[in-house]
């Protein structure tokens, strides 16, 4: 029995069944042909089925697909962090790799408890926003805001010890850094875009204010760009415009081929674990870190994006989305809101939302709901007849 994710098992909807995909369609093995509005969760940039990056990965495997990074290296992985560190602005030039965007947010958790420990600082707070979603394990969960997801935590937020939510608010965040700033190990936050807490999106000035905060206090900016890494919100990375001191990436790190993620940290935080002290080594080790299959797809996934322009291919998008959506409203829908390559459709009551995945698929797209928030996030090589198919079907539903 397949455990799904998000659901319950005793009532969950058949899945789709998938027999293959090319480019931004799924075939299903009872002959439909659905347009993937969601990337498979928000990865697959470049589409399904790749030549490129297809047969990337068949000579690596003609090679060998894994070996650990406990003691032996390769060429994929080393190839890799010098790519990260020659594209990530600043010096954001340290690479450690793991198998899922959680577990790269609890590495740069542990990463940020670390260096302060490193240093005999006593810090034990970290500071992080309302609606968060960080991913489902454990630190990842207790930084995030939203009880939707994290059953686990109870119904009271008293139970997150150490954590301190704030609203993307100039004042909450000057209040907090007043009150805790000598306590605080690090400020977590995704940038501009938060996603699976409702594709919630603010200003860079929040991100301005957060970055000058953390220099006068001492204290760790870090992204979580799983999400909004690699052109989701319209620029390469949120970390062009505002540089932290460690980065999290994954997702669409591999094109959506396979899991595997990064923490990237910069020079200061690195110093802070090189000594000739044996504890202040960084003891993690994800099995599966530096994974050559992974790292090799990465490195096509870059260069594709890097050489076919993918922020031209984004402008285009939101242009399309914008132009669709314009004037659109209906007494159901709080806000439409765009950026990037992300629009979502929010309503006052989650139950109106309720039929459209079936909805959807009679019309040949595959779209997910979740909670109050209708939302598309595409493919990179979508069609602009294939992006306005999904517009369309998403506001047809309103109009039904």
């Amino acid at each position: 029995m397949i455990w799904y994710p998000y659901a319950q098992m005793k009532t969950l909807d058949a899945p789709i069944p998938i027999e293959r995909a090319q480019g931004v369609h799924l075939y299903t093995t009872d002959g439909h042909d659905l347009i993937d509005s969601v990337s498979s969760w928000w990865s697959v940039i470049h589409g399904y089925n790749h030549p490129e990056i297809n047969a990337a990965i068949a000579g690596q495997l003609e090679k060998f697909a894994h070996v650990m990074l406990g003691g032996l290296t390769h060429a994929p992985v080393q190839q890799l962090s010098d790519k990260l560190a020659e594209w990530l602005p600043g010096d954001l030039d340290y690479c450690f790799f793991s198998d899922s965007g959680s577990v790269a947010v609890e590495v740069a958790l542990k990463m940020a408890l670390q260096f302060n420990t490193n240093r005999g600082s006593s810090r034990d707070t970290i500071l992080a926003l309302e609606h968060a979603y960080h991913g489902d394990t454990f630190k990842a969960m207790e930084v995030g805001d939203d009880e939707d997801y994290h059953f686990a935590f109870g119904k009271h937020s008293e139970k997150k010890h150490g954590v301190v939510h704030i609203p993307t608010e100039t004042a909450a965040l000057e209040t907090a850094f007043a009150e805790y700033g000598d306590r605080l190990t690090c400020f977590i936050v995704e940038p501009l875009l938060q996603g699976a807490g409702g594709m919630r999106m603010y200003d860079i000035r929040f991100l301005e204010k957060a970055r000058q905060l953390c220099n006068q206090y001492d204290v760790l900016l870090v992204f979580d760009e799983v999400a909004t890494g690699f052109g989701r919100t319209g620029n390469r990375f949120v970390a062009d415009l505002v540089l932290p001191d460690i980065l999290v990436l994954g997702k669409a790190l591999t094109g959506g081929y396979i899991g595997h993620a990064v923490t990237v940290a910069n020079r200061k935080v690195w110093e802070g674990f090189w000594s000739d002290e044996p504890a202040h080594a960084f003891m993690h080790g994800p099995t599966f870190m530096g994974n050559a299959l992974a790292c090799t797809a990465a490195l096509k996934s870059i260069e594709l994006f890097e050489r076919e322009d993918y922020l031209s291919k984004i402008r285009r998008i939101e242009e399309i989305t914008r132009r669709e959506m314009a004037g659109f409203s209906d007494p159901r829908v709080k806000e439409v809101r765009i950026m990037g390559g992300c629009v979502c459709i929010e309503v006052y009551d989650g139950t109106v939302l309720d039929g459209f995945r079936k909805f959807a698929y009679e019309r040949g797209v595959f779209s997910r709901t979740f909670l109050r928030y209708m939302y598309a996030m595409v493919p990179y090589v979508i069609g602009e007849q294939e992006l306005v198919r999904i517009l369309d079907t998403m506001k047809a539903w309103f109009c039904k």
